[in-house]
């Protein structure tokens, strides 16, 4: 529940610390002095927009802090998993919200002392305040705002929810067998092209290290006459071949310098290591010159060749600027045409896999929604009861009210039974396939007709507070704030409307600005806000009432001021009265 709330510098409240209590809060006031003003700041620290004319004129800054006691928390489990996800841990059960709007329009928010945005705020403040300002009266004539009471009261959130995932997943889905089935010439001409791409690679029968092998021929071909003189003047060179003689080559030197070496061998067997050293030295000598004549007889000018090679390479540089910067590239090029290749021509298998999946997606959204409708028919009646009932106490006479529930065909919807059991397909969207509207019928004789079209401002904020009567049982949020829900509601009026605001307490927090006395005799807690003149300027002051003083605020309702006795006496009685329902109303709970 709401513990504290804590403002500074907003609007016209300059410095308040106001306590609240469990049970039910009442603030009165004059018109003027700020009691919604209370609201908009508790709106701003629970992240609502807010802008720089909210700080209090003169002021650098406003700030709003609020205190929540969270150690009873209905739906504390979900708040934990969003406070973990945050790394906040509460202290001792207590969250503390803190909003600050700097002159300068800029606003910084913080949750436990730790940075934070507004968003967050928002998001964890929805589980542990439910705020009813006067527009939110209005909310309830949209369709929209009625679907969402009707599935609280017939607790269908959660399977709606599950619709909604469906229906998602079903349009996705659609969405890609459109897309598969429109795009097929696209498709069939990006089919060509891979196709294409993947025979001419294939046909010039590449493999990695080619291009290298293809450049260093070239170059044996094209200096063939060269690399011939080179290679036998070097074989002459170590042979002699060109000496008449045969003498003068290395090969015939060695020779006679090894034989020498082995006649020295026999002498002195220590030189023996070096006749081996030079046997070796011939034996390798006769081998190098056995292959540079080889070298030398196999080289060749081949000008046929030479052309073939230099068309190879041309080829390769075709495909390299078409493909890639070098062989591995233009066959990484092949692989992946074939990969996107076998992805599309396997589309028609894909769009008949989609089909299939369409039509199960459709039947799972088609029973989810027609067993959501089922629930919300068969608590609609009941509500609609409950409705009645709850006006009747509110004072409204004998209206009828009752939950209209209707569907609109839609080729493309989802299939679900008609009225008569044939299925047919409706318009669906996240919240299912039914469109629902209250109606009701203020006066008897008269037709039902759509809340919005017969309903005055103050009997829709009645109609506020017969809602929220019969839903509190399935509302899970503590605290419930309702600013001036007696729009529009008389003295005659205000002793009801008091006890099914008091009747709410039993499960929640609820604070509430009224002009009524009658409802404000109500209140467990009791708070005067006033504005008063200081150094010329207006503030706003709030002030507990207790004892006397909350009979002469209660009796200034009644009659205005100055008190008179006669009003304080009635302010007396007012509160007697108001105490003897409070413990009848017990009793009955009990």
């Amino acid at each position: 529940m709401l513990v504290e709330l804590a403002i500074r510098n907003f609007a016209i409240i300059e410095r308040v610390n106001l306590a609240f209590g469990p049970g039910l809060n009442v603030l009165t006031g004059e018109t003027g002095a700020g009691k919604s003003i209370l609201i908009d700041a508790l709106g701003a620290v629970l992240g609502e927009r807010v802008n720089a004319e909210l700080v209090r004129t003169g002021a650098r800054s406003a700030s709003i802090d609020a205190t929540f006691d969270v150690s009873g928390l209905p739906n504390r489990d979900q708040v934990a998993a969003l406070l973990e996800e945050l790394q906040v841990e509460d202290e001792d059960g207590l969250l503390i919200f803190g909003r600050e709007i700097q002159a300068s329009g800029r606003s910084s928010a913080r949750l436990n002392g730790r940075p934070t945005t507004a968003a967050v705020l928002g998001q964890i403040g929805a589980f542990l305040v439910d705020i009813h300002g006067q527009s939110d009266h209005l909310s309830l004539l949209r369709p929209a705002a009625q679907l969402d009471l009707l599935d609280r009261y017939a607790q269908t959130m959660s399977l709606r929810e599950v619709f909604a995932a469906r229906l998602a997943e079903l349009r996705e889905t659609r969405r890609q067998l459109e897309e598969s089935i429109s795009g097929a010439r696209e498709r069939m001409q990006r089919v060509d092209l891979l196709r294409y791409q993947i025979e001419e690679i294939e046909r010039a029968n590449l493999y990695p290290a080619e291009e290298d092998e293809l450049i260093a021929e070239r170059a044996r071909l094209a200096n063939a006459d060269r690399l011939v003189r080179d290679a036998a003047a070097a074989y002459a060179l170590m042979s002699g071949d060109d000496d008449p003689v045969g003498e003068r080559g290395a090969l015939p030197a060695i020779r006679q310098a090894s034989q020498v070496l082995v006649d020295l061998g026999a002498i002195d067997p220590t030189t023996i290591p070096i006749v081996e050293r030079a046997n070796e030295l011939l034996f390798l000598l006769e081998d190098l010159a056995a292959d540079v004549r080889a070298y030398r007889d196999e080289v060749e000018a081949d000008p046929s060749r030479l052309e073939a090679v230099e068309e190879r390479l041309a080829d390769l540089r075709q495909l390299q600027r078409k493909y890639g910067a070098d062989i591995g590239a233009i066959l990484e090029h092949a692989r992946a045409a074939q990969e996107e290749l076998a992805r599309i021509t396997g589309s028609a298998v894909d769009a008949e896999a989609l089909t299939t999946c369409e039509a199960k997606l459709a039947d799972e959204a088609g029973r989810l929604a027609s067993e959501l409708s089922r629930k919300r028919a068969e608590r609609a009646i009941e509500l609609a009861d409950q409705v009645e009932e709850a006006i009747a106490r509110l004072n409204m006479g004998s209206a009828e009210f009752a939950v209209a529930m209707d569907r609109v065909a839609d080729p493309r919807g989802v299939p679900a039974p008609d009225e008569n059991g044939a299925f047919e397909r409706f318009a669906a969207d996240a919240t299912g396939i039914d469109r629902v509207e209250f109606h009701i019928a203020p006066n008897p004789g008269e037709a039902l007709k759509p809340l919005g079209r017969v309903a005055s401002g103050g009997e829709t904020a009645r109609l506020m507070l017969a809602l929220k009567s019969v839903l509190s049982h399935v509302d899970r949020t503590p605290t419930l704030v309702f600013d001036e829900i007696d729009v529009g509601v008389g003295g005659r009026s205000g002793q009801v409307v008091g006890e099914t605001l008091w009747g709410l307490t039993a499960g929640h927090q609820v604070v509430v600005i009224t002009h009524l006395p009658q409802i404000a005799a109500f209140g467990d807690a009791h708070y005067r806000i006033a504005k008063s003149e200081m150094e010329g300027r207006v503030i706003s002051t709030i002030t507990e009432l207790a004892g006397e003083e909350r009979f002469e605020e209660l009796a200034a309702m009644l009659d205005g001021v100055p008190v008179s006795p006669s009003s304080r006496q009635n302010a007396f009685e007012m509160v007697e009265r108001a105490a003897a329902a409070k413990g009848e109303l017990t009793r009955r709970g009990s």
